[in-house]
């Protein structure tokens, strides 16, 4: 019998197995924890860690955790659900294959264009709202846009969501990443953005740029499709305005008016059925096709909910906090450099069975922040070492429930993505720390 690489469910469910193994391994302990008024999340108090007795998670807990992920999970997939629903009407209505064939066209002897401007879109979403299963819905249309332009798939999701990741890795205004640690170690919120925004736009063209020639180097070779002009009714204008504005009005809605999941999903809910009406498939046309949009993102909906059942099991066997003291407590003999360093690669550790970038900020900024104190550097390289490692990993961990569910809706197996993605990952990933430890000097 011939063996494949597994299936993302069955590579989810291998790390919970693993993660449950592990806590029988791992002596259960706990930090003390308080409640932080400026960003209104429990944070651990640094040096309180004390063993506490041995929890392991019986089987049944183990297999509970694996709904219960999803159940935690729910607001996200249902996201999901309707953003997939409204671009799978907008889809139907013959808008979307419409505008993707107008915008090749118009790009036709400067594609280059098209993937910078693609990939500063979505870095400015990863920037401001960390922007990741909201490109989940997007999949098809990313299926269309490499089939068109003859690209490697996997270099049309590195240019976006790669590029959102890398925003969100070295934005100087996440509110959900660098603005929370930065708040959390009471550090000046805002406080070294030109430092940050230097090294984001440098990352983010030499991301962008190697990837447009790498995905062109690996597509399938065949014959130019010759490209004719493909004019856009008005109907199909308005249809895209509508469906496209939709995600500039959800980000709006994210960081002005203070929206959740539940007021998104809302949103594109009324977008997509508008959208159908405006499309001609009538008010049973539009239900329908939405029903079927359900069907094609429940799997990805799931994985997101898969990936936190990792962490729960954690949690039920007390294992997150020891991992974390395991990995800080060793740095603090250790010269700066190295200190650095390790905090660097811990963070990156911490973050495969934490994929939260906020909630490893509310568990380990607390630690990091009096480790810089100790070492006599400024708390901002606490800060890069965890902002940096921790967004990035997003790109690579299959605990993170996003991108497993963006690859998985293309059609892309872990295995190919891994084998395509990982040169750039670790290029970028050795910069970010080269910069953390610029940041020793930089900020004194």
């Amino acid at each position: 019998m011939k063996l494949s690489f597994p299936h993302p469910l069955v590579i989810l469910i291998g790390f919970i197995v693993l993660a449950a193994i592990a806590t029988y391994f791992i002596p259960s302990g706990r930090f003390e924890r308080v409640l932080d008024e400026q960003t209104g999340r429990e944070v651990v108090v640094p040096g309180s860690f004390h063993s506490i007795e041995d929890i392991n998670p019986s089987l049944g807990e183990i297999l509970v955790a694996i709904p219960e992920g999803v159940i935690n999970g729910a607001e996200i997939l249902t996201l999901i659900l309707f953003i997939g629903g409204a671009f799978f009407v907008v889809e139907k209505t013959g808008a979307l294959q419409a505008g993707i064939e107008a915008l090749i066209y118009r790009f036709r002897n400067s594609r280059f264009i098209l993937f910078y401007l693609l990939g500063i879109v979505f870095s400015i979403g990863g920037a401001s709202i960390s922007m990741q299963e909201e490109i989940i819905p997007m999949v098809p249309i990313l299926v269309i846009l490499a089939r068109k332009l003859n690209y490697d798939l996997r270099s049309i999701i590195a240019i976006t969501l790669g590029s959102s990741l890398i925003g969100a890795a070295f934005s100087p205004i996440n509110p959900f990443v660098g603005l929370l640690a930065q708040k959390i170690g009471e550090v000046e919120p805002f406080s070294g953005a030109l430092f940050r925004a230097m090294f984001f736009i440098i990352t983010l063209f030499s991301w962008i740029t190697y990837h447009m020639y790498s995905g062109r180097k690996l597509a399938i070779e065949q014959a130019e499709l010759e490209i004719k002009p493909n004019p856009i009714s008005l109907r199909n204008m308005l249809i895209l305005l509508i469906s496209f504005g939709g995600i500039g009005v959800m980000a709006y809605g994210i960081t002005v008016w203070d929206w959740e999941f539940n007021q998104m999903s809302a949103f594109f809910f009324v977008v997509g059925m508008v959208c159908g009406m405006i499309g001609g498939l009538g008010l049973n046309g539009t239900s329908r096709t939405f029903v079927q949009g359900f069907g094609e993102m429940i799997f990805a909906g799931i994985i997101v909910g898969l990936a936190r059942s990792i962490y729960l099991v954690l949690e039920k066997g007390a294992a997150i906090d020891p991992i974390i003291q395991g990995l800080f407590a060793p740095l603090e003999d250790l010269p700066n450099f190295l200190a650095v360093v390790g905090m660097y690669f811990s963070q990156a550790l911490i973050h495969i069975p934490v994929p939260s970038t906020s909630g490893q900020a509310a568990l380990t900024i607390p630690m990091a922040a009096p480790l810089t104190d100790l070492l006599g550097i400024s708390r901002q390289v606490a800060v890069l070492t965890y902002q940096y490692p921790a967004a990035l990993m997003d790109v690579i961990t299959p605990t993170n429930g996003g991108m497993m569910a963006i690859i998985a809706a293309g059609g892309i197996s872990f295995k190919d993505w891994i084998a395509y993605i990982w040169k750039s990952w670790v290029f970028v990933a050795i910069f970010g720390l080269l910069i953390s430890i610029l940041g020793i000097f930089w900020f004194g």
